[in-house]
């Protein structure tokens, strides 16, 4: 039976395992085993992992896999990916290769500009209020000078702060609303104490600002918080060939794979149901590295997901057209990432990940991981309008279906070649796993 308990978090690891266990399992030694397997065999790596975050009792492992033969900008790539879901990294391969030899991929960085804001209420004329804004601005920089010095030496900082109206929505609401160029940093952190300087800052000078009625002086700040969403952080990732270089083995026309790709493509663009799936298969390549580069998948997810709603109804990421015998494929998309700070200079599998990506710059890894995202794209929509998406993903999903059976080496051999010819689902796997067995 469950129950609370009061200092977890000062128990050693070895205390709180044996709290879980005993409290939460009916086996406690197997699952104590269970946790304990997946510690590191190197006591000062485990130590590392271990304070990452709170609470720890062990580590959970994703597979970490490479894409190979990504030609972007002219430069070749392989990609690190982590990740669980079968046929993602084989499906970004597979694209990679198909546009290696059709120019390879794209792209452009068009903004790299971060948003934070400093929510705040205030009761009295807005016409002070903006008077005080003005005179206070100044104030606001030179008051984070020491937050942002060395981010200014290297060549980012505080863009430009503005004075938001937000009373339509709710009483006596409005914002300083900030915008930053963090350069090769994700840059939370560096956003969130130049915000918090800001209310000081704010709050303190209204106290002795001399157009302010008593009542007036008196802003209430709520919070002050970088925003995930980063509308004007945006890379382009885009694919281009002649329509007829789209046949490959003969096995399609290039005009009738790209009139229903196309097709595919404005089905997602209008269609809510369809665009969430659409843009799923997006992120599948983007979550992918973001986690083998140790950026925050949940920020880019977030973002993202507004971005795609950001004209009122939730649409495609991805876009396509043919124009003149050539078919483009393309993608505009807010990635706020950073390969300095964080995990990156910690976790050895991240900084291992950088480094095969040539130690890129966060400019050049919102490139790399848009183009992982497109791939992935295509690669989805390939197989939708030509073969069917099960086809595939269910043949590399067999061997999933196989451990779960427990199969024996003789049985994955046997079962795989079988299934190169015959329709794989799990019913269909359980039967002839069964009948094989039987047999032997």
């Amino acid at each position: 039976m469950s129950k609370s308990i009061s200092g977890f978090s000062k128990l050693s690891k070895s205390k709180k395992i044996d709290w879980i266990v005993d409290t939460y399992f009916s086996n406690a030694e197997d699952a104590t085993r269970i946790l304990k397997q997946y510690w590191n065999s190197s006591e000062k790596l485990q130590q590392l992992h271990d304070e990452f975050i709170e609470n720890t009792i062990t580590n959970y492992y994703l597979p970490f896999g490479v894409a190979p033969n990504f030609s972007i900008n002219g430069k070749l790539y392989t990609i690190p990916m982590a990740i669980e879901e079968s046929s993602v990294v084989a499906a970004a391969s597979k694209s990679a290769k198909f546009w290696l030899d059709r120019g390879g991929f794209k792209t452009t960085v068009i903004s790299t500009t971060k948003i934070g804001q400093v929510h705040f209420t205030y009761k009295g004329d807005f016409e002070k209020l903006k008077q005080f804004f003005i005179s206070v601005k100044s104030k606001l920089f030179k008051d984070t000078e020491t937050i942002t010095k060395n981010m200014k030496k290297r060549g980012g900082g505080i863009i430009d702060i503005k004075l938001r109206d937000k009373t339509e929505d709710i009483e006596n609401y409005y914002q300083l609303h900030a915008s930053f160029e963090t350069l090769d940093a994700m840059g939370a952190n560096f956003i969130n104490s130049c915000l918090e300087q800001f209310a000081k800052t704010f709050k303190s000078e209204a106290l002795v600002f001399g157009l302010f009625s008593d009542e007036e002086k008196q802003i209430d700040i709520i919070m002050s918080i970088l925003s995930n969403y980063v509308p004007n952080c945006l890379v382009r990732a885009e694919v281009s060939c002649k329509v007829e270089d789209l046949s490959e083995n003969g096995s399609i026309l290039g005009e009738t794979f790209a009139n229903k790709f196309v097709q595919a493509v404005n089905i997602a663009e209008v269609e809510p149901y369809r665009a969430v799936t659409h843009n799923k298969g997006i992120m599948n390549g983007i979550d992918a590295v973001i986690l083998a580069t140790g950026n925050d998948f949940r920020a880019v997810e977030a973002g993202v997901h507004a971005y795609a709603s950001r004209r009122g109804k939730y649409s495609s990421l991805s876009h396509a057209k043919v124009e003149n015998g050539i078919f483009t494929f393309w993608m505009e998309i807010p990635l706020a990432l950073g390969t300095v700070g964080g995990l990156t200079g910690l976790h050895p599998l991240v900084k291992l990940s950088l480094e095969l990506l040539h130690k890129p710059s966060a400019k050049e890894l919102m490139q790399i991981v848009a183009v992982a995202g497109l791939a992935q794209n295509f690669a989805a929509l390939r197989s939708l309008t030509t073969t069917g998406i099960q086809e595939g993903h269910m043949k590399m999903h067999l061997m999933n279906i196989l451990n779960q059976f427990e199969a024996s080496d003789f049985e994955k051999q046997t079962l795989t070649e079988y299934f190169k010819n015959n329709t794989v689902t799990h019913s269909a796997v359980t039967e002839a796993i069964n009948n094989l067995r039987v047999k032997n």
